[in-house]
């Protein structure tokens, strides 16, 4: 019975070989996945680490850009303070030059309006060749003070924007008209020519101010040009106009081309007076057109000419129509004027001038020396010659506020004033005055007393 038994021995043998190498197979290839599983595991925290150092340095980098960055950014707030202070400060101080310039205009303007006066006074008590060249060489250089003395407050106020234009329809052909007839002499006196070309067309713009800029370009070409002559041309540019000032003259050379419209920049041209004059119309012109929103361009070729071009809107509308009154020239013998002025130099001058003309004149310096006048009997004036600032603050339209209301007196006056400030127009204008800017020139105002005595 053991035999059998015996002989089941060997036959178990193989299997179990068998059965313990698939186990170890099966064994290896589960030590194979725990093996890769452990590998990727390591491989996963090994990569969250690094991407936790990454993060950490990264943090780092940021804090240290956004202290940098917000560092600039106060730095660039402290500048911009500092900048705005600055500009605060240039504006303030720009105002304030403004200010002192149109209040000092009548204190530099007055003792050339009365050097002026008397001037044309000495040339009607000495009338010999002679005299009247000295006179006018002497005249030639009260303009050029003038005339500088103007442009500096005009610049000044252009700057400071105190200029406020007063935009509406303008019929340039008769803007163009008046430019004309008053630079012909000028013209004519060169041996010129002064050639106008403009198309019946209605701007948006500011008279005054236009005839400004026009005034300052014909008077450079005329000034500039020797041989030839000057064109004023208007055209329209479908909804715009184009007024064009083209002179023959010496041209302008292409390195001095972006320099012209700076203040007091001459170049070496000379003008018809030998003299290369102030260097401030082209600067006031940019300026004024600057304030009115219209563009200019310069075009010039040397030893050829010049054409300086101002473009504008055309106006929607046509303007109202406009009636101009000449003044009627007739005699001012034994007209009564009654005149108001501080400035003792000015008040002699006028005084002297006034009778020159036959006229009989009594001046005042304030109301108060009215007021004493009308209690020794002072009869009523037939106009009034006065000045808007007097002493102490006061205003010459007092006086004539307080010859209505107290003597009813609705007499012809004449403002006089250094100020070209808006409300002081204003007032005139309101008042019934006709408004008369220093220094007088003694023909205008001859003409316009006989034209208010008519």
């Amino acid at each position: 019975m053991n035999r059998p038994t015996l002989w089941m021995e060997p036959a178990a043998e193989p299997q179990t070989v068998e059965s313990l190498n698939r186990r170890v197979a099966k064994l290896e290839r589960i030590n194979a996945a725990l093996m890769a599983h452990v590998e990727r595991t390591m491989d996963q925290q090994g990569g969250a680490y690094s991407l936790f150092q990454t993060a950490i340095m990264l943090e780092g980098r940021v804090r240290a850009r956004t202290e940098e960055l917000t560092a600039l950014m106060h730095s660039l707030e402290r500048s911009n303070e500092a900048m705005q202070a600055a500009k605060e400060e240039a504006e303030t101080a720009n105002r304030s030059k403004t200010r002192f310039l149109a209040a000092a205009s009548h204190d530099l303007l007055q003792p050339l309006n009365a050097a002026r006066l008397s001037l044309s006074a000495l040339t009607d008590l000495a009338p010999g060749p002679e005299a009247k060249a000295v006179a006018r060489q002497v005249e030639r250089g009260l303009e050029t003070i003038e005339d500088l003395i103007k442009a500096l407050i005009d610049i000044s106020k252009l700057d400071a924007g105190i200029v406020r234009p007063v935009v509406k329809p303008v019929r340039l052909a008769d803007l163009v008209v008046g430019i004309e007839a008053s630079f012909r002499p000028f013209a004519e006196r060169k041996e010129l020519r002064l050639v106008t070309r403009c198309a019946d067309l209605v701007v948006e713009t500011d008279g005054v101010l236009l005839q400004r800029i026009l005034q300052n370009l014909v008077s450079n070409a005329i000034r500039y040009t020797e041989r030839g002559g000057v064109l004023i041309a208007a055209r329209r540019r479908d909804k715009l106009c184009r007024i064009d000032v083209v002179d023959t003259g010496c041209g302008i050379p292409e390195n001095e081309r972006a320099l012209v419209f700076e203040e007091f920049f001459r170049g070496g041209r000379e003008g018809d007076d030998g003299g290369v004059g102030l260097g401030l119309g082209l600067s006031i012109v940019q300026r004024t057109a600057s304030t009115l929103g219209h563009a200019i361009a310069l075009h010039s070729r040397t030893g050829h000419g010049t054409r300086l071009s101002l473009t504008l809107p055309l106006a929607a509308q046509r303007p109202d129509a406009r009636v101009t009154l000449a003044p009627l020239a007739t005699a001012l013998t034994g007209a009564r004027v009654l005149a108001i002025e501080n400035d003792a130099s000015t008040a002699e001058a006028l005084q002297r001038l006034l009778r020159s003309w036959d006229a009989e004149v009594q001046v005042f310096r304030d109301l108060p020396g009215v007021v004493a006048a009308l209690g020794a009997g002072l009869a009523r004036p037939d106009v009034m010659v006065i000045d808007y600032h007097l002493d102490n603050g006061a205003c010459g339209l007092d006086v004539v506020d307080y010859l209505r209301r107290d003597r009813g007196w609705v007499t012809p006056v004449i403002l006089t004033t250094a100020d070209h400030g808006a409300d002081i127009a204003a007032r005139a204008q309101a008042t019934g005055a006709e408004l008369v800017h220093k220094p007088i020139k003694p023909a205008q105002l001859r003409s316009l007393l006989a034209y208010m005595l008519a």
